[in-house]
């Protein structure tokens, strides 16, 4: 299946070839020139967002304001159902933000955070962006409970617990969260989950509408290759109506171009939204989407779980110390393991053109997709030996690698 412009000018699934998934390696320019293993990170950028962004550029010098109403004011509804597709959200459920920070601070403004409900529950492994805009609602009367671990989580979700955000995926090892355990416990306590499937959506197959949940947050920046400054959010349509977010712009007013003087939110997912939207951002961003559409989450999973149970394997055959999860159903899109001064280790491969990055008390982070391929894996590990044994990594002890 692949994505095609109807005859009506909406987008539609219609029928393709099936392309292996190395075929896909001719429309990544960046594949041609590195050992490219940081898509847990910064995706490859398709050669066709380079081409979108051109054609908002091109719109923007010959259409100018009338641009806003031929597409750039709707982009945050249609690349959000893009990204809809690909997570199992209704047509109108998803909108784009400009990152997850700014979408879950949206969501903590629909509350009123006092007591008895005003406990937002999350574990210790968090990504820092997401922990700190949910301490920082402790001034507004929240009381942040974190937990060691998603037993612990679950074990705390109670009476009082307003909001569970949770990782899908945690950044620092790859793990699988327990999604839908955590998500039964909170429905039990009439708590709302916003689940943040930055690490996971366009790698680990999701599905927030048989999830239940009542947000999904995520960015374009990793596994969907679609850049930066393209976050989204998914609301789940029956709750939509029945949130105010605090956090409010003329786009998500009712009639924006009234230039009314006082808010009316807009009906369901619309009135999540704020300011302006990030026009190019979306241009770009819907290039990712479309291809891990066509390709197939499933299909990549399947792709991604034998890659990376090949990474363990050869981690394990070189002696170094694996932090992922063994188990490859337990294990997102990328494979984390220890080496021995891995920061120089990481500067020396950025060196060699073998892109990845490290993360503190970690170690390196190795992050293949659909167009890699095995020998990548084989090759990169590899060095990563020949820099250890040979000890030139330790001139650039002090060096950073740059990203």
């Amino acid at each position: 299946m692949g994505l095609a412009h109807d005859r009506h000018g909406d987008l539609a699934f219609v029928d393709t070839p099936r392309v292996e998934l190395t075929g896909y390696r001719d429309r990544f320019p960046i594949l041609a020139s590195t050992t490219y293993l940081i898509n847990h990170s910064l995706g490859a950028m398709p050669a066709e967002a380079e081409r979108r962004v051109q054609q908002f550029v091109r719109e923007w010098a010959t259409r100018g304001a009338r641009a806003w109403g031929e597409g750039w004011w709707r982009s945050v509804f249609t690349t959000g159902d893009l990204i809809g597709g690909i997570i199992g959200a209704p047509p109108g459920s998803t909108v784009m933000h400009q990152n997850v920070t700014v979408a879950e601070a949206i969501v903590l403004s629909c509350f009123d955070l006092k007591p008895p409900r005003n406990r937002i529950v999350f574990e210790d492994g968090l990504f820092p962006s997401v922990r700190y805009v949910q301490q920082a609602w402790a001034r507004f009367g929240a009381e942040v409970v974190v937990c060691p671990d998603a037993e612990a989580v679950i074990d705390a979700i109670d009476e009082r617990t307003l909001l569970v955000p949770v990782s899908h995926v945690l950044y620092k090892s790859a793990e699988i969260q327990p999604i839908e355990r955590i998500v039964e416990r909170a429905h039990t306590f009439g708590a709302h989950v916003c689940l943040d499937a930055y690490q996971s959506a366009g790698a680990v197959p999701l599905d927030v509408t048989q999830l239940g949940i009542a947000f999904c947050v995520g960015g374009s920046v990793k596994w969907l290759c679609g850049g930066p400054g393209a976050g989204w959010l998914y609301v789940r349509p029956d709750l939509a109506d029945t949130l105010e977010p605090a956090f409010a712009g003329w786009q998500g007013h009712a009639r924006p171009f009234a230039f009314e003087t006082e808010m009316e939110p807009a009906p369901g997912a619309a009135r999540f939204l704020t300011g302006t939207p990030n026009v190019a951002a979306n241009y770009a961003a819907s290039a990712g989407y479309e291809i891990i559409a066509e390709i197939g989450v499933d299909r990549i999973r399947a792709n991604s779980m034998r890659q990376t149970a090949l990474l363990v394997e050869l981690v394990d055959a070189a002696g170094f110390e694996l932090t992922s999860p063994r188990e490859p159903e337990q294990r997102g899109g990328s494979v984390v393991f220890r080496v021995p001064d891995f920061q120089a280790v990481h500067a020396e491969l950025a060196a060699r053109e073998i892109i990845c990055d490290t993360r503190p008390e970690a170690g390196l982070r190795f992050g293949p997709h659909f167009f890699t391929t095995d020998d990548e894996l084989r090759f990169a590990v590899d060095q990563v030996s020949e820099i250890l044994v040979s000890g030139v990594h330790l001139e650039r002890a002090h060096a950073a690698a740059g990203y």
